[in-house]
């Protein structure tokens, strides 16, 4: 099939957000024809046609219009099988919703401000320009079929925008099983260790995430401050904003506790370091750590917020925590997780291993042929 693709640029290395690339490495394998709509930062992607798109950068309100008016106008100059969109754009055939919905991250985001922060929050020209896109995608008209990432995120878009199951599919995640393997630890784990002042026996939580306040970083150093384990340490991948976190780490009085890493281009190295990872999401779609975590051998403290809490098993290859906000719900979790050891890495590797991104395509290749032609 001649497909189009809609979505931000994206690289086959390094990052942490490598969902769109393996999919498209796997739709290539399918035998599909694939041309990418992306902005003037996408580089070129062996066997596949980029068609890169003039965009105004600045601000995020002129960004957002300007892309879903410029893929707009892109593809309706030629014939595609199918259309896929995994940005809020206003023409295509599949939309795959991988940052979820929007409507419900604003109810999450508004929950914790003040009703005149809210009211202010709710009126921002960014924030109701994506909600009219959103509504748009999710009417009769807007798109044949749409892809949630979890079924959380299925129930979520249903709850809030009426869809009935025959308009919604779930189709997970895949994972790089080859660049995220309990191998990794052997060869990356001493050096990594020392590299970071951290001893060879303590036991380290991995953090990795970019959005601090949405991915719970602030209620895991809370509940990481309660295990009273002097020498575990948390380590901290990920941009943010990080002076209201030293500031939380210092006054709970594990600031020698916590490193900070930044954002890292080869995280693999990062969880070869840790012993398990946590991520207790207050809006979380799917969450790529979880299966990146599962698939080098680690156990996942997971939110029941998140989508990729779906792929953990309770008490078997990780604990999910019900509230994320509760710092003492997090405590039990991450002290669950080190009485254990070491014995989590068959059981986790397991678990990560039917998320293959040849699957993933597969899946897609299905539901493509499902949809009547164009």
């Amino acid at each position: 099939m001649k497909l189009a693709i809609i979505c931000r640029p994206f690289v086959f290395h390094g990052g942490i957000e490598n969902a769109t690339a393996g999919l498209i490495e796997g739709l290539l394998a399918q035998g599909h024809e694939v041309h990418l709509f992306s902005t003037a930062g996408q580089p070129d992607i062996p066997h596949v046609r980029v068609h890169r798109l003039k965009v105004i950068a600045v601000p995020s309100l002129a960004r957002v219009v300007s892309f879903a008016l410029a893929a707009k106008a892109a593809v309706s100059r030629d014939r595609f099988d199918v259309i896929q969109s995994h940005e809020r754009t206003l023409v295509q055939d599949v939309y795959r919703a991988g940052e979820g919905c929007h409507r419900a991250y604003l109810d999450v985001k508004a929950g914790h401000l003040s009703a005149l922060k809210q009211a202010a929050f709710r009126a921002n020209p960014y924030h109701r320009a994506l909600l009219s896109l959103e509504r748009r995608i999710f009417s009769p008209i807007g798109t044949r079929h749409i892809v949630a990432i979890s079924r959380l995120g299925k129930a979520e878009i249903q709850r809030l925008y009426g869809l009935p199951d025959s308009r919604v599919s779930v189709i997970y995640n895949g994972v790089d099983q080859e660049r995220f393997h309990p191998a990794n630890r052997e060869r990356s784990r001493a050096g990594m260790r020392a590299a970071l002042g951290i001893q060879q026996s303590a036991w380290v939580v991995l953090f990795v995430g970019s959005g601090f306040e949405r991915k719970g970083l602030g209620p895991l150093i809370e509940g990481f401050a309660l295990t009273k384990t002097p020498e575990s340490r948390l380590v901290v991948v990920g941009k943010g904003e990080q002076a209201p976190y030293h500031a939380l780490a210092a006054r709970l009085g594990v600031a020698e506790r916590v490193v900070w890493a930044g954002a890292q281009p080869a995280v693999e190295r990062y969880y070869a370091t840790a012993d398990a990872v946590a991520l207790p999401a207050l809006y979380e779609p799917f969450g790529n750590v979880h299966l990146e975590a599962l698939a080098s051998g680690l156990p996942v403290l997971a939110s029941a917020r998140a989508g990729g809490s779906e792929v953990v098993s309770h008490g078997r290859n990780g604990w999910i925590v019900q509230n994320p906000e509760d710092a003492g719900q997090i405590r039990e979790g991450l002290e669950a997780l080190r009485e254990v050891g070491g014995g989590w890495r068959d059981v986790a590797r397991a678990a990560a291993l039917p998320f293959t991104f040849e699957a993933q395509a597969r899946v897609f290749t299905d539901l493509y042929r499902t949809l009547a032609p164009r």
